[in-house]
C-alpha cells in the first residue's frame, strides 16, 4: 500500500502524533508534532522519509512542541497553521508556563504557510482537505484524508471517542466547536475512521450514535 499511517503518542500530555507517508515517494506529513520529538525524528529517519508538510490542527503547546526541531532537519517542509491561531501559537512559552511545562532556551519556529479551509494537499496523488473547525481554538482545524483504502478524518481536540473539545482555554466557545462538530464532521460518511488529538480513534458513525455531548 502507497500510503500508510502511523500514530502514536507524544509527551507532555499524550497528543496524537500523526505521520502521513509514501513508502513510494518517501514523502511525509506530520501532523500534530506536540513532542517527543527524538521519537518522531527516529520514526521519520528509520523509514527514510522526507516531511513535506507539519500540520497543526491548533495552536496549543502539546500539538506543536516537536515543530522546531523537525523543521530543523527538515528545511523544504511548510509548517502550517490557521491564521486565527497565530496568536495563540506565539502565546506557547506562556501556556506552558501556564501548565508548569519547563520550556528552555525554546525558539519558535515562523509559521511559513496558513491554512485555508478546503485547502487540498497532495501526497502520492490522493488528497488530504483542511476543514476549518474553530471552537476548541479560534483557528482550529481537521484534517480529512480520502485515499483508495477509506476515509480518515484527523480532528485535533475538536472531536474525541465519546466527548468534544474544552472550551474553557484561551479562545474557546461552546457554541462554536458544536456548529463545526455538526456541520463539518458530523456530515462526511459514517465510515470514517476518527483519529483524534487525543485518546483512542473511533468513527463518525459511532460519535452519532453514542457521543453524549451530541
Amino acid at each position: 500500500m502507497p500510503i500508510q499511517i502511523e500514530t502514536f503518542p507524544v509527551y507532555p500530555l499524550g497528543c496524537n502524533c500523526s505521520i502521513v507517508f509514501s513508502n513510494e515517494s518517501k514523502e511525509a506529513i506530520v501532523i500534530d508534532p506536540g513532542g517527543s520529538e527524538k521519537e518522531i525524528i527516529d520514526k521519520l529517519s528509520k523509514k527514510g522519509l522526507s516531511v513535506k508538510l507539519i500540520l497543526h490542527t491548533h495552536a496549543h503547546f502539546d500539538h506543536c512542541l516537536g515543530t522546531k526541531f523537525i523543521a530543523e532537519l527538515n528545511p523544504q517542509a511548510k509548517i502550517c497553521l490557521h491564521r486565527d491561531d497565530l496568536k495563540l501559537y506565539e502565546m506557547i512559552p506562556i501556556q506552558c508556563s501556564y501548565f508548569g511545562i519547563p520550556l528552555p532556551n525554546y525558539t519558535l519556529k515562523e509559521i511559513t504557510h496558513f491554512l485555508e479551509d478546503e485547502e487540498e494537499f497532495i501526497l502520492e496523488g490522493e488528497k488530504l482537505k483542511v476543514l476549518f473547525t474553530p471552537g476548541h481554538t479560534p483557528g482550529s482545524c481537521s484534517f480529512y484524508f480520502e485515499y483508495s483504502s477509506g476515509s480518515i478524518l484527523f480532528s485535533g481536540d475538536t472531536l474525541f471517542a465519546g466527548g468534544i473539545g474544552r472550551t474553557d482555554l484561551w479562545g474557546g466557545d461552546y457554541y462554536t466547536i458544536m456548529k463545526s462538530i455538526k456541520q463539518r464532521l458530523l456530515t462526511l460518511e459514517d465510515s470514517t475512521l476518527v483519529i483524534p488529538g487525543h485518546g483512542e480513534t473511533t468513527q463518525i458513525y459511532k460519535e452519532k450514535k453514542y457521543n453524549p455531548f451530541l
